[in-house]
Parts: structure tokens; sequence; C-alpha cells
């Protein structure tokens, strides 16, 4: 079965702003609070998404990217994780649009992006 549009997880370090400016557009998001997951340790965050078949969105590129690489190296799959620079949250969200307008959840499946 095909997934086409990527339903995003956006942990406790990326302001749920861009959650709104995203799920205006009509978009599936979810954040960390609205999860429950607030506290929750790095690799709790990403097994949760995972859970969730979510692409994770974080600020956290250096703890995360060790993560991946640990999941990659034991051949476990993600939904993806995208890694946001720290910016105002409406260039973070034009960012994020650019992704969830051309890209399917099928595509994003165990790939990491940065923007």
């Amino acid at each position: 079965m095909s997934n086409l549009f990527i339903r995003l997880y956006l942990d406790e370090d990326v302001n749920v702003l861009i959650t709104d400016l995203l799920k205006a557009r009509g978009f599936d998001v979810t954040t960390a609070r609205d999860s429950q997951q607030l506290q929750a340790t790095d690799a709790e965050q990403l097994a949760y998404a995972i859970s969730q078949h979510r692409t994770l969105v974080t600020h956290n590129r250096v703890d995360f990217e060790a993560l991946v690489q640990s999941y990659f190296s034991a051949g476990n799959h993600h939904y993806g994780v995208i890694f946001a620079a720290r910016r105002p949250s409406q260039q973070v969200a034009q960012r994020l649009l650019m992704i969830l307008n051309h890209i399917t959840a099928d595509e994003m499946h165990n790939q990491v992006r940065y923007i």
C-alpha cells in the first residue's frame, strides 16, 4: 500500500506555531506536547514517531543523527527524520511545506532531510 502524505511529529524543541501553520494547510501534524511525550528521551521520541508512522522533525541534529545511524546499523527502519535549523517558525514551516508538497511518505521512509 502506498502512503502519499507525510505525517509529522514535532519533538518538544520545535515551536508549536509550526504545527498550527501546517495544520492550516491541511497536513497531519502532532507534537510531543499533544502526544504527552514531553521530557521523553531522544530515543523515546524517535521510537514514538516510528510507532505512529510519523516523520520526526527536530532541531537536535547531533543527538538524533547518532540515533538514526544506530537504527541503520541495527537494520531497523523509521519513517524519516527532518533536521530543521533554528529559524523563525514561518521559515521552518515554509521549508517543511516544500517537503510535504513534493515528497511522499513512502519516499521519506528511512530518509534524513536537512532544512
